[in-house]
């Protein structure tokens, strides 16, 4: 039986040392104080506060000058990394679905005066009903979603918004090159379902899916409950005159006289949510216009139908009162097999809100000042890769908890409990970093002598295009109706 279970950790022991020295090819300048830091991150005791405090961890055998250093002026090979993260093992949906889940989280910077494309991030929770802009760099992160209830993800990639871009383009673009690089790798081949991509409000989901229409892709995104779609045109009746209709009649989310009858309808049991009622309408389509991001559109608008999905449910786990929830999936014909299916996975994309935690509260990826943005992406690169050797060698992971801690089986390990076995499961994999070499620090700047060269400020970057700075605007007492198609 020991034999057994020492090859049952084999694989996982080989898979998790490949990953390290595919790791390290990618780290092309200061290469060994990069691994040596990614190594410290994951053998850290707690959470990561700072990065001077990280060489003070027995891992690390580095001054803190060379680990900052390393952050400063090292270099990561971006496309070389993303093609390891897309090479490991994945997790997939029951059916053996490709299920990724994108969004966008921001490393604020309110007091980096100095740092350049900064942008103005839309925070929330900082007060009741507030939306406040806090200067950051946005991120763009997509993760392969698990199918169970889990705090596990596997981030596939990390993209900076930089000042200027559209969000639906660059995400896109990201969602384009991923696929292909799952397609050259194998994770995804000819003959399997559809890779299901899954955002949030803050996506224009039509548009997404018309720019990656070539690809064997779908996208399920949640709408605003203020959405006014369109039915299909009605047939053309013989001996009409003018122009043939684009658009049908109007689907207005909140106006229940407008749905008519649904194509499906559904209910199941959860443990959560109580009693979940599911139900859809097909071919439902936004009437685009020339504006916003269609602006730059040359001919006619396209139609882009799809499924609209309304789901109720009767309670919610925080005790606070449900309102229903708005998707609209971009293909059509939904059974009722579907419905089920794709609401149940929407609710898999909040498990992307934990790795974002992870990310911040426990590994430290905003903590460091940061000065410029090249550093904070080899940062995040560094982050994305001790999050995957966390992934790989959650099979191998002991729970060590505390004494007034409840003992968890292995295989209900959370990132942060694995990360408390590493520094055990370490010495077992690949290292393929150098030892340092004894060196004496630099003399610096002479005593008494000031600064001569001062670091330039740079401006914050607006989202509207006259590069003025809104003003915000506090929420009306009695709001009126909003309609947006």
């Amino acid at each position: 039986m020991r034999l057994a279970h020492r090859d049952a950790r084999r694989e996982p022991l080989a898979e998790l040392s490949r990953f390290r020295g595919e790791f390290y090819s990618c780290l092309t300048a200061r290469s060994d104080a990069l691994f040596a830091l990614a190594d410290t991150v994951l053998c850290g005791d707690g959470p990561v506060r700072s990065l001077v405090e990280l060489s003070l961890v027995g891992e690390h055998r580095r001054g803190h000058g060379g680990l900052y250093a390393a952050v400063a002026r090292g270099r990561v090979d971006a496309d070389r990394m993303r093609r390891a993260l897309a090479s490991v093992s994945l997790p997939g949906a029951l059916d053996g679905r490709l299920v990724l889940a994108v969004d966008v989280t921001c490393w604020l910077r309110p007091d980096a005066h100095t740092s350049p494309q900064r942008i103005l991030c839309h925070t929330y929770g900082r007060g009741k009903d507030q939306h406040i802009p806090v200067p950051g760099w946005p991120y763009s992160i997509v993760c392969a979603l698990e199918p169970g209830r889990s705090s596990w993800t596997a981030p596939l990639d990390a993209l900076r918004l930089a000042p200027g871009d559209d969000a639906a383009t660059v995400t896109a673009r990201q969602l384009r090159e991923l696929l292909e690089r799952l397609i050259a790798t194998g994770q995804w081949q000819s003959g399997d379902p559809d890779v299901l991509v899954i955002a949030d409000a803050g996506y224009d989901a039509p548009r997404l899916a018309h720019l990656l229409r070539d690809l064997p892709l779908q996208v399920l995104a949640r709408m605003r409950s203020d959405r006014v779609l369109r039915r299909p045109a009605p047939p053309r009746q013989p001996h009409t005159m003018g122009r043939p209709p684009r658009h049908g009649g109007e689907f207005v989310f909140g106006q229940p006289a407008t749905w008519c009858t649904p194509d499906t309808a559904t209910v199941a049991d959860t443990r959560l949510y109580g009693t979940a009622t599911a139900r859809s309408w097909d071919r439902l389509h936004p009437k685009l216009t020339h504006r916003s991001s269609w602006a730059a559109a040359d001919g006619a608008l396209p139609v882009v139908e799809g499924t609209v999905i309304r789901l109720d449910v009767d309670h919610l786990p925080s005790g606070a009162t449900p309102k229903p929830v708005w998707l609209w999936w971009s293909g059509t014909g939904a059974t009722e097999a579907d419905t089920d299916r794709l609401w149940q996975a929407y609710l898999r994309r909040f498990d992307i809100e934990h790795t974002f935690r992870l990310f911040k509260q426990t590994l430290g990826w905003t903590c460091p000042k940061i000065r410029t943005p090249e550093a904070a992406d080899r940062w995040t690169w560094l982050i994305l890769a001790v999050y995957t050797q966390l992934r790989l060698a959650r099979p191998l992971a002991a729970d060590r908890h505390r004494p007034w801690e409840k003992p968890t089986p292995s295989h209900r390990l959370t990132p942060a409990r694995v990360r408390r076995d590493f520094r055990h499961i370490r010495p077992k994999t690949a290292c393929p970093a150098r030892a340092p070499k004894p060196t004496r620090p630099g003399p610096g700047r002479p005593p008494g002598r000031k600064n001569t060269r001062p670091t330039p400020r740079h401006d914050v970057h607006t989202p509207n295009k006259t590069g003025t700075t809104t003003s915000l605007k506090t929420k009306s007492t009695t709001p009126r109706p909003r309609r947006t198609s």
